[in-house]
Formats: structure tokens, C-alpha cells, sequence
């Protein structure tokens, strides 16, 4: 799904946030948000997910302007700032009550999700109990496990070890080749540079720069 922004401009209270912002994220990319903290890079999402709508302009998705044709985007996963489920319940049951309000998963994709996420081992556990790195592999369970159209992932390697950016890596990944739309902000530049199609650079609410990341090459100069 195609992502639209035209002219955005967003005041909370007295500040402005979002600053004339105009850009475009393609269908099936990776679009990467590089910024400090502040930066603006959290209003972008939420923009995005129809959770604010613009003080002035237009976000678009497919055509359609949030706030005026459509609420919010009708196929989104979303994880944004520090993920929260309800502690009394183990991490299986969080995900299936909120795959429940759609209907349109069933448990043997939740199971799966928890698999790829490294959750598979500790499904009754409660969340109360889980570590900062687990909390966070099930908010990025719980924002792919409907195959939604439009991902949108804030800093989703934040309280993960090694292995745990490698998965991360790889699901973003797989959801591209599966046809999502999948905007990203991490602040390992590496990560987001190895990862994205496009970066937007963002700074006290407005763009900076727009770029393509260099491929990498190895000693032999095959692209990796």
C-alpha cells in the first residue's frame, strides 16, 4: 500500500511537531526513519496509523486521506514506543484476545508467531514475568500476525541481544517479500541502512534527506 504525504503539518498544544512534511512510502519497501530522539520520528507513525490526524495537509493511504475518507489504515501492524499486554495473561492468551476482535487468524498462527519470534518455549508464562527483550519479541508478534498490508515498527531491536536484531532482520524481511508495506526507525544506523530500500532523515519535525542506502560489497565486490 502506498503511504502519502502532502504537506503535513502537526501541532501539539503550542509546538509544532511535524513541520511541512512531503513525502512518499512506496508498496512493497522498506522505508527506513533515521532521527533523534524528538526528531519526530514517533509522530510520523502515528500519523500514519490514524492514531493523530494532520493539524494541516494530507496522509493518504491508497488514495484515501486519514481522518476524512478512512479512519485509519484498514490492514496495520503497529509497534510503537514500549510495547503493553496485560500481565495476569501469558503471552499466547494477549496475542489471541487480540486476534480475536478481527477473526481473522486462528490459533495455529498464533502458535506460529510465537515460534518465529523465540516465544515459543515460555507460552505460559505470564507477561508480568517476562524480561524487557521478551516483552518486545511479543509486541513484534502481535504486529505481523494478521500478514497485515502495512507494517510499521518503531525502534523494534530496542532490549534485544544479538540474536534477537538478527530476527528481528529477518521477519522484516520476510514481511517485504510478502508484498508489506514496512516503515522502520532504529537507532543502529548499520541495521537501518542494511535493511531499508529508502531512508528519510528527519530533524525537529522536518526532512532533512531523502536517500537510497549504498549496497555493501565484499573483497570480491559481489553485492550483499
Amino acid at each position: 500500500m502506498e503511504i502519502v504525504f502532502d504537506h503535513v503539518s502537526k501541532k501539539i498544544g503550542k509546538n509544532l511537531v511535524i513541520d511541512d512534511m512531503s513525502f512518499k512510502v512506496d508498496s512493497h519497501k522498506i522505508t527506513g526513519l533515521k532521527g533523534i530522539n524528538g526528531s519526530g520520528k514517533t509522530m510520523v507513525m502515528r500519523l500514519i496509523s490514524g492514531l493523530i490526524y494532520a493539524s494541516s495537509g494530507t496522509v493518504s493511504i491508497d488514495g484515501k486521506v486519514l481522518g476524512k475518507d478512512i479512519a485509519f489504515p484498514q490492514s496495520l501492524g503497529l509497534l510503537l514506543e514500549n510495547p503493553s499486554f496485560i500481565n495476569k495473561y501469558t503471552g499466547y492468551d494477549n496475542l489471541r484476545m487480540l486476534a480475536d476482535i478481527r477473526s481473522t487468524i486462528n490459533e495455529e498462527r498464533i502458535q506460529e508467531v510465537m515460534r518465529i519470534v523465540g516465544l515459543e518455549e515460555n507460552g505460559k508464562k505470564k507477561y508480568k514475568k517476562f524480561s524487557l527483550g521478551m516483552k518486545q519479541r511479543l509486541g513484534i508478534a502481535a504486529a505481523i500476525m494478521e500478514r497485515p498490508q502495512i507494517i510499521l515498527l518503531d525502534e523494534p531491536t530496542n532490549a534485544l541481544d544479538t540474536d534477537g536484531v538478527e530476527m528481528v532482520k529477518d521477519i522484516i524481511n520476510t514481511e517485504k517479500e510478502r508484498g508489506a508495506t514496512v516503515v522502520i526507525s532504529c537507532h543502529d544506523s548499520e541495521t537501518l541502512e542494511t535493511l531499508s530500500d529508502e531512508i528519510i532523515e528527519i530533524q525537529s519535525g522536518k526532512i532533512t534527506r531523502q536517500y537510497m542506502p549504498k549496497p555493501k560489497f565484499e573483497e570480491n565486490n559481489y553485492v550483499i
